[in-house]
């Protein structure tokens, strides 16, 4: 009997180890992958951070700007970009940037652009309206695949099919911590500063038309910067709850084999009773 029970912790024992082997080089993996986000996010910046200068310089510098992308309407659709993991086992990860999505879209009549499996299983399986979604893009994201997203959104916004864009994604904060985000795309929001004002600044050949030029790139960096910051908040999440995985297996592996021992002290015991009784009874 006590055979038995020795046979079925060890082989529970093989089965956890095999599990924890699995989460050790998952958790691997993702400290790789979230190395390689990080730096991406780091090489995109300046691109991004040009982009912006140059818009504020043409707020600063024009008196009335007159552009669709800035144009208050009345809103009766809303478009969301929402950014998720193509792949589960990322503690709550998924979950959380869904949620933050849902509840920014109550009450409101929302058409969704779904960036990774998970959000475009969440959102196709339940009957939004879904624009277009793409899989297994963030990890080799690169510019032309945020061109194609921000594309498809500035149609439908200029087309008037939606009044407002949002971008809901997970901002990378630490490997331990990240952060649910909502980021409102259009109409713009930004202000002029009167102090920058530069008065020998000219665009040519209009401010309007170079900024109506600008703001497609503008928004291209945003959504670039996005996905990547998204994909780094997956890894990071991801290696934490793989970590904890292979900490708890490690714990459970200890358990079960104190337990083991236990059970073949008691077997070896039961053993050497049998014997010195068997003696006895020869004698």
């Amino acid at each position: 009997m006590a055979g038995a029970g020795m046979k079925d912790i060890k082989r529970r024992i093989k089965s956890v180890e095999s599990t924890m082997q699995i989460t050790k080089a998952m958790e691997l993996v993702s400290s790789s992958k979230l190395r390689r986000a990080k730096e991406k996010v780091e090489k995109s910046r300046p691109y991004f951070n040009i982009l912006q200068e140059t818009i504020q310089k043409i707020l600063d510098n024009t008196k009335s700007l007159k552009s669709a992308y800035t144009q208050e309407r009345e809103v009766k659709h809303s478009l969301y970009i929402v950014i998720a993991g193509d792949r589960g086992l990322a503690g709550g990860y998924n979950a959380n940037i869904i949620k933050a999505s849902l509840a920014e879209m109550e009450g409101k009549n929302p058409k969704i652009i779904p960036i990774g499996r998970k959000a475009s299983e969440y959102f196709g399986k339940r009957g939004y309206d879904v624009a277009e979604d793409y899989l297994n893009v963030a990890e080799s994201l690169d510019f032309i695949d945020a061109a194609l997203i921000t594309s498809l959104a500035d149609e439908l916004y200029r087309k008037g099919q939606v009044d407002e864009v949002y971008v809901c994604y997970t901002e990378f904060v630490s490997a331990l911590t990240q952060t649910p985000k909502i980021m409102k795309l259009l109409p713009l929001q930004l202000q002029a500063n009167p102090a920058d004002i530069i008065s020998s600044l000219e665009f040519e050949p209009s401010p309007e038309e170079v900024f109506d030029k600008i703001i497609p790139r503008y928004l291209e960096g945003i959504v670039y910067s996005t996905i990547v910051d998204a994909f780094a908040s997956e890894q990071g999440a991801r290696r934490t709850a793989m970590e904890s995985a292979s900490d708890n297996a490690s714990d459970m592996i200890d358990s079960l084999s104190l337990l083991y021992n236990r059970a073949r002290q008691a077997s070896i015991t039961q053993e050497i009773t049998e014997i010195v009784g068997g003696a006895e009874a020869i004698k």
